[in-house]
């Protein structure tokens, strides 16, 4: 799976696939979170009714890394952590776990950016909430790897600092990164894209994971991908999973997050994450329209996908 050099309006629509992408997947899987089993039907039922896709925390913090990003042209710890402190206290109804609030608390009381998720269960979460919120990452830095991660680990800090988090953080950016180097093709070469994460990885329940997408992904058998890969609020139960849903349906952004949500669990996170990558990959217009069109904010995320992609 060769890389092939990458038009600058087809890189714009790659940037605009992962982000909007994120808060599509997001916006579809909020309504089934904590299901045990969605059907697509259901999923396409339950959009058709609704006249704005919603989104949760997963897209809110997402925009907040993009802004911030945007702000400083790269990565400023200090003013990512306000940022999300920030929107946090202007839209705390996102459906914010009880961890970040507590978090952004100590950083409005003085607490540096670097060591106030040190402090939420002894040593820093691990939860998937600093991955779900990676896509402005992978895409800003998809041609430099090393500086991605230093840039996924370090954001991740600020709320999810144990190296769990970190690494998973890192992992769903370095996959939109590479969905986003690939012209999207039939030859795409499945094996080829594990084998990069499985080298880019440092953990080794990570790639423990990713050795199990490479074996489950022929079979397509749900009640397997939950048990071995799991839809739970871990970082290391749910980046893997949505490289699963992406990898078993890469030709498609509507059946991607299909097969995310339908594993039920952590839904609105497991799709935001596959949305990601495979709205990184597809691009912008692989994204069914009447979902586009009905996302809440569609402009704004749209727009700071734009200047991303010109930083």
């Amino acid at each position: 799976m060769s890389l092939v050099p990458i038009a600058p309006d087809v890189l714009k629509s790659k940037f605009l696939g992962a982000l909007v992408g994120t808060g599509v997947g997001d916006a579809l899987g909020a309504p089934f979170e904590s299901c045990f089993e969605v059907s697509p039907e259901e999923i396409e039922a339950v959009a058709e009714r609704q006249e704005v896709l919603t989104y949760t925390d997963d897209t809110h913090m997402m925009i907040g890394v993009a802004e911030s990003l945007l702000k400083n042209h790269g990565f400023d710890g200090e003013d990512m952590a306000h940022t999300f402190a920030r929107n946090f206290e202007l839209e705390p109804y996102r459906g914010y776990g009880p961890g970040p609030p507590h978090i952004f608390r100590l950083i409005r009381a003085g607490v540096a950016w670097d060591e106030a998720g040190k402090r939420l269960y002894r040593g820093g979460s691990y939860g998937n909430g600093s991955a779900m919120r990676a896509a402005p990452v992978g895409v800003l830095y998809h041609d430099n790897p090393t500086r991605l991660k230093e840039v996924a680990y370090q954001s991740s800090q600020i709320t999810h600092a144990h190296q769990l988090g970190r690494e998973g953080a890192a992992l769903q950016a370095y996959a939109v990164a590479l969905a986003a180097n690939l012209g999207a093709s039939s030859a795409f070469d499945r094996d080829d894209f594990l084998a990069k994460l499985i080298n880019f990885v440092a953990d080794g329940i990570y790639r423990e994971k990713l050795d199990k997408v490479q074996a489950l992904l022929p079979q397509l058998d749900r009640d397997r991908v939950i048990l071995e890969l799991g839809n739970g609020i871990e970082a290391f139960n749910s980046v893997p999973t949505a490289i699963y849903s992406f990898l078993s349906q890469p030709h498609s952004f509507a059946r991607a997050v299909f097969s995310a949500i339908s594993l039920g669990g952590d839904t609105d996170t497991i799709g935001a994450m596959t949305g990601a990558i495979a709205g990184a990959y597809l691009g912008f217009d692989a994204i069914p329209v009447k979902w586009r069109d009905k996302l809440e904010n569609r402009l704004y995320i749209e727009e700071l996908a734009e200047r991303l992609c010109n930083l």
